[in-house]
């Protein structure tokens, strides 16, 4: 039995992000190319005898307590598996919040895989993504990670064909986004256009990378957009310095290039910080099959 487990959780772009219609619950359907990048956050898990879960961040502010997903994952654990020894949770963040990358759903999934890890608990890959459909439903897919089509609220996953070799160049300006309100505005559009997502499916099955590129669309960039000009000044940036495409991941506001190099992202991370980007920028690879991270 391990007393220590460390995980390391993924972010995620969307390569293409659809809306198909509205439960009753409010929830949105959609239909998503998911894609998890190297960018990762690292959480450490450590047996501890109290009964207790103490959870610490190493970014000042963040709340340490039942608010947080990644302790509400450590208990959801604790209580549905009677486990009566405590935890200690080590999160060092390196993802931006509020980014549409899906930062506090990957520590939460982090954890569940880790909490089973840590104690023992022999869970398929399917029961954790089960749990986790109950604290966010960006969860089930942070399970999966890799390259995945997530549709429903976003539980339901079909495992995709790897994403050719590329590099990614992610774009975070500094100001965050709120995902309600970007849905909300959405939601008052009389029609908007719809990406190729079978278009998109099928370049990933014969290893196309440019007819993904050709089709990454996401329905909420515009609404996101016209709120932060800045978001399509950066997908210009983007083609300008050599992406093969760009877009917006999930509700924004980071925007993503795909490069075919490494050598071009790296150029490219340069050049947006010489021109007084305010903001981070990352370059990244996509988490494959083929690769580890």
């Amino acid at each position: 039995m391990k007393d220590t487990v460390t995980k390391e959780a993924f972010a995620k772009i969307n390569l293409t992000l659809d809306v198909v219609g509205i439960r009753e619950d409010g929830y949105h359907l959609v239909q998503m190319v998911m894609q998890s990048v190297s960018l990762h956050d690292t959480l450490t898990l450590s047996r501890i005898p109290e009964d207790a879960i103490r959870l610490s961040i190493d970014i000042p502010g963040l709340e340490c307590d039942e608010r947080n997903l990644i302790w509400k994952a450590a208990d959801l654990i604790r209580k549905e598996y009677g486990i009566k020894e405590g935890v200690a949770i080590d999160l060092k963040k390196r993802i931006p919040m509020a980014a549409g990358l899906a930062g506090g759903s990957t520590d939460c999934a982090a954890t569940l895989t880790g909490m089973a890890e840590l104690f023992d608990l022999s869970l398929s890959q399917e029961r954790i993504r089960e749990l986790g459909l109950t604290l966010g439903a960006d969860v089930p897919y942070c399970v999966m990670g890799k390259t995945a089509l997530a549709e429903g609220i976003g539980e339901k996953l079909t495992p995709l064909a790897d994403i050719p070799d590329c590099f990614i160049l992610l774009a975070k300006p500094r100001e965050g986004v709120s995902t309600g309100g970007v849905y909300k505005a959405l939601d008052a559009l009389s029609g908007y256009p719809h990406p190729d997502t079978k278009g998109v499916l099928n370049a990933l099955e014969t290893g196309d990378l440019a007819g993904i590129t050709d089709r990454l669309c996401n329905v909420l960039e515009n609404v996101t957009a016209a709120a932060n000009p800045g978001i399509g000044k950066l997908k210009e940036q983007m083609l300008e310095y050599g992406a093969m495409g760009s877009l917006m991941s999930g509700s924004g506001p980071t925007v993503f290039g795909i490069f075919a190099q490494e050598e071009a992202a790296k150029a490219a991370a340069e050049k947006l910080n010489a021109e007084g980007f305010d903001g981070e920028c990352f370059v990244t690879r996509p988490v494959t099959a083929r690769n580890a991270f």
